[in-house]
């Protein structure tokens, strides 16, 4: 079953996405703030990280840039998914130049959200 690390500040669009991933059959972890993010994701080694831009502690393109320079050639290449209200032109170059697998705007829907997961994660991953 495929592992996804949701890193959001914001506790109630944390607690929906790690809902609609689980409706899906996926193993999901949630923390608050980038660095416990960060540290998660070298622990669990996730399938896929869902990241938040703004946050405290450590912003979303710090972490993503860190995971992609990881010493851990299979953590350096694990996807990750920006869930962030920052999706203008520029937003989208900063977050592609950090390491962003892909973007989801917020507000976002939860279909569109699901979309874009399973577009990330290797083909049939997903229980059936």
């Amino acid at each position: 079953m495929p592992h996804v690390l949701v890193v959001d500040d914001d506790p109630v669009i944390a607690d929906l996405v790690a809902f609609r991933l689980g409706r899906l059959g996926l193993e999901v972890s949630v923390e608050a703030d980038g660095e416990a993010g960060l540290a998660a994701a070298r622990a669990l080694h996730p399938d896929l990280v869902v990241l938040d831009w703004m946050m405290p502690r450590m912003n979303g393109l710090e972490v993503c840039a860190a995971l992609r320079a990881d010493a851990d050639a299979g953590l350096a290449r694990t996807p990750v998914l920006l869930l962030t209200a920052k999706a203008q032109e520029p937003d989208l170059e900063r977050g592609f130049a950090a390491g962003a697998t892909d973007f989801v705007a917020k507000p976002f829907s939860t279909r569109e959200l699901i979309s874009r997961v399973t577009a990330a994660l290797p083909p049939g991953s997903i229980p059936a």
